[in-house]
């Protein structure tokens, strides 16, 4: 390890500040000065970098990348405003030893600190406050929060026991004694509640009751919402004396990992789902395109088809996009035919009609943004709202 180790990581951590302050993320300056305090490397002792091109066989090469590896890349890579992969499939790696990886689902990462700052940012956390947080991940959130408020009110919970310890050892070996336990977000942590704020680095597909039963009246919520289509919304709720919820949307287009119970399960071959579909189908009303572009537009639509069919995955084999869902029995499938999508379903629900009802509800209230949803959370379960689409509310799971 070079000897200027130390003296490189306190300019690249400055620079870092700088620029997430110039680019409007650390309007705080107490954010920012935690920023330039914690050392993002100490969480960060490997990584994985995608390789220029894929495999053979059309995987990505994900290439490890350590101090010993690759110094010059590795130090300035963990100052980078990047979201670092540090884990795929669940398996830890040896970072004294690591192996090049072929394709895999990324587990665990460290996210890009203009995120993880602006989720403290978003959950209006300030001094006095006592926090959860789900999902410890490398344990750099973690610091910076025990940074801005001290370690006694800080609590932090990993699913991962393996990915807990090497956040614990880098977070006692800086001085940082929050509490932190293995457990499932999706349950929070009662010993130390209540909390004054919950905040969630992973997606779920529907708020945890547990989450609100654990937050003080007054107190708020942030966390991202998902589920198997792989929309996305982030919502800050503020919980109520009678312990229900209600909070916005927040703009913006934010992906998190699913918490692992929550993660969609498979549903095999989806050539075998197409051959019990009727053999005749009609016109699409809306192309697929409306929810997969990459587009905030898309980002945002895809969440509310989401809602209207919260079991169905989504797959594409050449030309043909798949919906599934393995709850109800139902599918589609959307075609290509010249100059539009023919659609075929099958099952008691007709998944591609409901996506297109919100589709076409949104269309007629003028395309409304993410931040003109409420999302009400009540012991019965979630909906969203819009004044202007009277097809809302849309149960969630």
């Amino acid at each position: 390890m070079p000897a200027d180790l130390e003296t490189d990581s306190v300019r690249l951590r400055e620079a870092l500040a700088k620029a997430l302050a110039e680019d409007g993320v650390l309007a705080d300056p107490a954010w920012r000065q935690a920023v330039e305090a914690v050392p993002r490397h100490r969480f960060v002792p490997g990584f994985y970098l995608p390789a220029d091109e894929p495999d053979g066989q059309g995987l990505t090469v994900w290439e490890p990348v350590t101090a010993e590896l690759d110094y010059g890349c590795w130090l300035p890579a963990a100052y980078s405003d990047t979201t670092l992969i540090t884990q795929f499939d669940g398996d830890e790696p040896d970072w004294k030893n690591p192996a090049v990886r072929h394709g895999g689902a990324p587990t665990s990462s460290s996210t890009l600190p203009s995120l993880v700052v602006r989720m403290w940012a978003d959950a209006e956390v300030t001094e006095g406050h006592t926090v959860l947080e789900i999902g410890t991940g490398t344990g750099y959130s973690t610091a910076l929060a025990c940074e801005r408020l001290g370690s006694v009110d800080v609590t932090s919970i990993e699913v991962d026991p393996h990915r807990l310890a090497q956040a614990a050892d880098a977070l006692y070996g800086l001085g940082y004694t929050p509490t932190l336990a293995v457990a499932d977000g999706l349950y929070g942590y009662w010993p130390e509640a209540k909390f004054d704020r919950i905040v969630a680095a992973c997606s779920f597909r529907a708020v945890p009751p547990a989450l609100l039963a654990q937050t003080r009246p007054g107190g708020k919520i942030l966390l991202t919402l998902s589920g198997w289509l792989y929309g996305y919304a982030r919502v800050l709720l503020t919980v109520a004396e009678d312990g229900t919820a209600e909070g916005r949307l927040l703009p913006g287009t934010v992906s998190f990992m699913s918490a692992r119970t929550h993660a969609a399960p498979v549903f095999g071959n989806p050539a075998h789902w197409a051959a019990g579909l009727p053999e005749k189908g009609r016109a699409a009303r809306h192309s697929p395109e409306r929810i997969t572009a990459a587009t905030e537009e898309a980002f945002h639509l895809r969440f509310l088809a989401q809602s209207a069919v919260p079991d169905a995955q989504m797959t594409t084999v050449g030309e043909v996009v798949h919906l599934v869902d393995v709850v109800t029995g139902s599918a589609a499938t959307l075609t290509p035919v010249e100059d539009r999508w023919e659609v075929r379903e099958g099952g008691p629900v007709r998944l591609w009609e409901r996506v297109e009802s919100v589709l076409s509800a949104y269309d007629e209230a003028g395309r409304p943004g993410p931040e003109t949803f409420t999302l009400h959370v009540y012991d019965g379960g979630q909906h969203l709202r819009h004044p202007q689409m009277p097809g809302l509310p849309l149960p969630s799971p």
